[in-house]
């Protein structure tokens, strides 16, 4: 793959495209569009670990994407400019690579449904355990059934931000190809004719059936590698996104649950010390900051720096594979700090992630997310076969179902794969708070002005 391409402005959907303005580049538009748009509002009511929280301190969705964000636009920007330097790159300068990174990373959890990972997991298991998604499964072919079984925030992402999001605009948002290959870490369709390529690349799908020729269109643009029929070597700069996500997660998901009282002070102290890249200096510092809250505050932002040089270097030190799409494995798994990383990962698995709270609430995400997928598949499902037969619960319900997810007029599309893909693109959409409220409405447990 080759750097002048892998960065290309062409934006999706767009068949005149506009020369840069000296102040404010292309990808620096991307990062504006996304910051502006209504997916990325409602992250600020989309879980990050605690679901629902009370507390006014504790990371949302989107609060973590900017942080992400942050992170990814370091790591780029070193990159950037390691890479121009290396390869004697004109005409763009590193500040283009670390805006690439930090719109990609802005976006990377705009597709995630209400209660986090146990939101997708919700959507996937309605689908296997209830009857009404036996019978959606039945009459569909098998990439469209792994669609929904595998159902995936990432490939959500790419559908709102390439169509869903303005829709009436061909490419929705019309980021540039850079910004979207850069996003999809996963370039591969849900189901391939052969063994998917080996590597984290391809643990999971990046983009729908119905999506797929706009990801096509984004990969030939930027000249990725192509594996196999639906399958792409990754874009190099998504390698960046995946890490500062992991970056981000892995070290402030222990601070947030220091500050719910989920892990002690030492617990915190003991894992981040050794990632500081000084743990003695970082030790002698903490002596002279008071409070627990700075104390650990310290060790999240020596930590971070210390793990974005690890993870530039490491870059830097594997780019021919990763130009190659050979790279198998993400870059935290690489770096000197891969050990203390991996134990930090593993007490947020075994020690945040199940806490009580955490599961008390993901576990009634599973209700609500079923309970609406069953009320509104069932109501799309009824009026498209039945017409103006269909039950008056239907033809109530579908009311509540915003226009451009019901069909036009209110009457759903014949296509049954894109009839209920619509109905997912709604439910995955809602954030956490009007879920439940919408789900108790539904139910009876609360009724309007009750």
């Amino acid at each position: 793959m080759d750097w002048n391409r892998l960065l290309s402005r062409v934006r999706l959907g767009l068949s005149r495209q506009h020369p840069d303005n000296e102040a404010r580049t292309d990808f620096q538009r991307d990062f504006d569009r996304i910051v502006f748009s209504s997916a990325f509002r409602r992250l600020q009511d989309k879980t990050q670990v605690f679901p629902l929280s009370q507390s006014d301190y504790v990371r949302t969705r989107l609060t973590h994407s900017l942080e992400v964000s942050s992170v990814g636009r370091s790591l780029g920007t070193m990159v950037g400019d390691s890479v121009i330097k290396r390869h004697h790159l004109q005409s763009v300068y590193p500040q283009d690579f670390g805006a690439v990174v930090a719109a990609a990373s802005l976006a990377h959890d705009i597709g995630n449904p209400p209660f986090g990972h146990a939101g997708e997991d919700a959507i996937r298991l309605w689908f296997t355990s209830s009857a009404a998604g036996h019978a959606v499964l039945e009459q569909l072919n098998e990439a469209q059934r792994q669609d929904f079984l595998r159902f995936e925030g990432n490939a959500q992402g790419f559908r709102i931000i390439t169509r869903l999001q303005s829709p009436d605009n061909p490419g929705g948002m019309q980021l540039t190809c850079a910004t979207l290959g850069t996003f999809t870490k996963y370039p591969r369709a849900s189901v391939l004719t052969a063994e998917p390529p080996a590597g984290i690349a391809f643990k999971k799908f990046g983009f729908y059936q119905d999506d797929a020729d706009l990801f096509a269109e984004v990969a030939g643009q930027l000249g990725l590698e192509p594996l196999q029929p639906g399958a792409w070597g990754r874009h190099p700069l998504a390698y960046l996104v995946e890490a500062a996500d992991d970056i981000c997660y892995r070290i402030i998901d222990v601070e947030d649950a220091f500050r719910l009282q989920q892990l002690r002070f030492e617990e915190v102290r003991d894992l981040l010390l050794p990632l500081t890249g000084e743990p003695e200096r970082a030790r002698r510092k903490l002596e002279h900051i008071t409070r627990p809250k700075e104390r650990i505050e310290y060790l999240r932002a020596k930590t971070i720096g210390a793990i974005i040089d690890q993870v530039h270097q490491c870059f830097m030190a594997n780019e021919a594979s990763i130009l190659a799409g050979v790279l198998a494995d993400e870059l935290l798994d690489m770096i000197p700090a891969a050990g203390a990383m991996r134990a930090l990962k593993a007490c947020g698995e075994n020690q945040v992630y199940v806490s009580k709270p955490v599961v008390e609430v993901e576990a009634a995400g599973f209700e609500v997310l079923g309970g609406l997928l069953e009320a509104f598949v069932t109501t799309v499902n009824d009026i498209a076969v039945k017409g103006p037969s269909a039950s008056p619960k239907s033809r109530m319900l579908i009311h509540l179902i915003p226009e451009h997810f019901a069909g036009p007029g209110r009457q759903p599309v014949a296509d049954l794969y894109r009839r209920v893909l619509a109905i997912t693109d709604f439910v995955s959409g809602m954030t956490d708070s009007y879920a439940v409220a919408l789900f108790k409405k539904l139910t009876g447990i609360s009724l309007p002005n009750g």
